[in-house]
């Protein structure tokens, strides 16, 4: 199996090691960003997945591409599948999540909260009586603290988001703006791919002339919940979850067999990997409605990439 487990280039200058991304500070103001195959679950690396750094990054640009006339966005160029050339931007300390449905795992999602007795939240007032993944009568941004030196993310509302000068009165409403235009876009193009864009993350920056500018990834199997849309309503009606691209095999695997957070994590069956690699494939295929096409030219990944990238050595 082909695998981009590191993208480590010595050439290339003011390297930053992400979980799952290879960052790399040009002189010019250009970032370089690389997608691994790394898998990331439990604040660790748990294994690396066959083409998953080239699913995400083709999706993304499907994505940029499908959205650019809505909003800026920090794309610049693609010298490889796995590659992104970007505008370094600092980035807004406010992660926006945009959901349509009563859904959710984690610890700031509205069905957890709404689980624990809460009906306002996030600048809103949800009424009693829904269930699990009911649709929800308009989208909703539910943003959170951004925490960037491992704390925990907390929910906000709008107006603790101007009033602690996260953001100003003009930065919010712009985003806000952008969010839910994104969305809808999402929602109409993945509707016409039989599938129900559910919720998503973005993350914005301001770049030298602080402007606002979509960053990082949009609309991807890792940032967004992606439904099938003809399973949803007789699962709605059952009580379970709708279909949808699960790649979460590799880490109930793990949990069920060891404490992922304190324990050495076993080794991953070679079947299982597998697996998770062809639900991202099938993730891309289902989506952009293309077929994939993984680029295994060059000795290695690693190979490729550097010859690829050879014009941005110093």
């Amino acid at each position: 199996m082909r695998i981009l487990s590191e993208a480590h280039f010595p050439e290339l200058p003011n390297y930053y090691r992400g979980k799952v991304r290879e960052n790399y500070d040009l002189p010019d103001g250009r970032r370089i960003i690389i997608s691994t195959d790394r898998l990331s679950a439990f604040d660790r690396i748990l294994t690396c997945i066959p083409y998953k750094g080239q699913v995400l990054t083709q999706t993304a640009r499907y994505w940029f591409e499908a959205t650019k006339d809505i909003c800026p966005n920090h794309i610049l160029d693609y010298p490889d599948p796995n590659v992104v050339i970007g505008k370094r931007l600092d980035i807004l300390p406010v992660e926006i999540v945009v959901r349509s449905y009563l859904a959710g795992t984690t610890g700031t999602s509205i069905l957890t909260l709404y689980k624990k007795g809460e009906r306002e939240m996030y600048g809103m007032r949800l009424p009693d009586g829904m269930r699990d993944n009911q649709k929800l009568p308009t989208p909703v941004i539910t943003p959170t603290s951004k925490e960037f030196d491992g704390g925990h993310d907390e929910p906000l509302t709008p107006a603790e988001i101007v009033e602690r000068r996260l953001l100003t009165k003009e930065q919010w409403d712009t985003l806000s703006r952008y969010a839910l235009a994104l969305f809808e876009r999402g929602q109409e193009l993945a509707a016409k791919r039989g599938l129900i864009l559910v919720d998503t993350k973005y993350e914005f920056g301001t770049d030298e002339s602080g402007d606002i500018i979509l960053a990082d990834e949009i609309h991807t199997p890792d940032s967004s919940r992606y439904w099938h849309a003809d399973s949803y309503q007789a699962s709605f009606e059952a009580g379970t979850r709708p279909t949808s691209f699960d790649k979460d095999f590799v880490r109930a695997w793990v949990a069920e067999r060891c404490d992922p957070y304190k324990d050495e994590i076993p080794e991953i069956p070679v079947e299982l990997i597998q697996q998770t690699s062809d639900v991202y494939i099938k993730a891309y295929e289902s989506i952009t409605a293309q077929r994939f096409v993984p680029d295994n030219s060059g000795a290695t990944p690693v190979e490729r990439i550097r010859k690829n990238l050879s014009a941005y050595f110093s």
